[in-house]
């Protein structure tokens, strides 16, 4: 069925085929055809745009256009097919239509519900000071980085679930300091993916630290869950911080974790 919806579109004079985009589309809705990235179907793009950060030309971009519906179930064959993960959430095709159609709400996770918040500087919390970046490698996002990253031996390291930058003035100046920074969403991306890759991480890295952030939402807080099980997997213990954040910036509980091995 056709529906007006937002989809990705590549300008091929930009493109140079660097292949980066296929990897970062869940869906593989992405293919390096004749040198150039190729939109496979248009059931398998759920219009999202994950993959634009990852083009470094600009050759991507989302439009609004009248394009098949989005097809999960088409997707999972897809992947299956390919041998690639089938990610455990999948968009709403009814939440990408653009025509008017009903958009159902949000999943059941309390942490999803839309709240109005005073920004700081309006309440009375001060504003970070503009200052330079701390952040001392790239990339950040924890299914990007391999286990063999050279930043990653001997480090101290702060596994942030990725609303918290977002909710928390002091991140950056605070914690990031001195700290190699991994982050992903616990809700939405593969949790034992994330298992796994932290597994390899701290059995292959003699880190000296790990400081876990989560948000105080409940669907945030199993990034120290999935932690858990991959210090199990590694079999190897490493001294670890929970820092609890509120979704209006502050500290909530600071607390130190002992996992069994």
């Amino acid at each position: 069925m056709l529906s007006k919806r937002k989809m990705i579109t590549i300008d091929e004079d930009l493109c140079n085929g660097c292949g980066q985009c296929v990897p970062a589309c869940e869906e593989g809705a992405l293919a390096i055809v004749d040198g150039k990235a190729k939109l496979v179907k248009e059931i398998y793009c759920d219009g999202l745009g994950a993959c634009l950060g990852d083009c470094p030309t600009g050759a991507l971009k989302v439009e609004v256009r009248e394009a098949e519906d989005f097809n999960p179930e088409a997707v999972a064959d897809h992947l299956k097919a390919q041998g690639r993960t089938v990610p455990d959430h999948m968009p709403d095709p009814a939440s990408l239509r653009m025509d008017g159609a009903p958009r159902k709400p949000a999943g059941g996770c309390p942490g999803a519900a839309l709240r109005t918040m005073t920004p700081c500087g309006q309440a009375n919390v001060p504003v970070a000071q503009e200052s330079g970046s701390a952040l001392s490698h790239w990339p950040v996002q924890l299914r990007l980085v391999p286990p063999t990253a050279p930043f990653l031996k001997n480090a101290d390291l702060l596994l942030t679930a990725d609303c918290v930058p977002v909710a928390m003035p002091r991140y950056h100046g605070e914690y990031v300091p001195y700290r190699v920074v991994l982050m992903g969403c616990p809700k939405f991306d593969d949790q034992m993916s994330y298992v796994e890759k932290l597994a390899d991480i701290i059995a292959e890295s003699d880190l000296n630290s790990i400081t876990v952030m989560e948000m105080e939402v409940p669907c945030c807080s199993s990034m120290s869950v999935i932690l858990n099980q991959a210090v199990k997997r590694a079999g190897k213990s490493v001294d670890t911080v929970r820092v609890t954040v509120a979704r209006t910036g502050e500290v909530l509980e600071t607390v130190p974790l002992q996992f069994e091995v």
